[in-house]
């Protein structure tokens, strides 16, 4: 197993597979082949991460009520771009909320009432403390959520390929013959 490295500022990315609360005021972020201890909790990683990809965590969270008509527990767009989408297992302002990038999920199963454990992408296993029915519901709402922003990029992409078209202009002046003196 890895020795996780203390890093001051997490910065989310493609890699990022689970943000782990450690007690009162730090973090384990696990990513598909390191493992980091930093001095933050979960939300506030999030809520950078939201920044640095150029937009607030309530930001995204309106987004994702726009999308999709959930405002509890909602899973959100960190980056469209990359895609990094990342779900709460409960409520983010609760310090055991833990945010898993449901693009790395493997597979999940119960392990008993009010756990399950979650294989990654990289074969590692973690025990989470949510139930098996609101996990697959979480898995569901943020699989939703990506269809949904996907959706609506195809059909602008498909409204700006229909609504091209090619203008030809003509020159204000009127053309003239110019006299030459000489």
């Amino acid at each position: 197993m890895k020795t996780e490295k203390l890093i001051q500022e997490y910065e989310i990315n493609a890699h990022t597979m689970i943000i782990v609360p450690k007690g009162l005021t730090h973090s384990n972020v696990y990513e598909l082949d390191e493992e980091y201890l930093t001095p933050s909790v979960p939300l506030e990683i999030v809520k950078k991460g939201c920044q640095y990809f150029g937009c607030s965590f309530e930001g995204r969270r309106s987004g994702t009520k726009e999308l999709i008509n959930i405002s509890i527990k909602a899973p959100i767009i960190v980056d469209p771009h990359t895609p990094i989408y990342l779900l709460p297992t409960s409520s983010p302002l609760k310090p055991q909320c833990i945010w898993i990038n449901p693009v790395h999920v493997i597979s999940h199963e119960k392990n008993d009432s009010q756990s399950i454990f979650i294989t990654f992408r990289n074969n590692k296993t973690y025990e989470v403390p949510i139930s098996f029915a609101s996990f697959d519901n979480q898995l569901s709402r943020a699989a939703r959520l990506r269809i949904k922003y996907s959706d609506n990029i195809k059909r602008m992409e498909n409204q700006i390929k229909s609504t091209t078209k090619t203008f030809y202009f003509k020159a204000a002046e009127q053309q003239r013959k110019y006299d030459s003196k000489g």
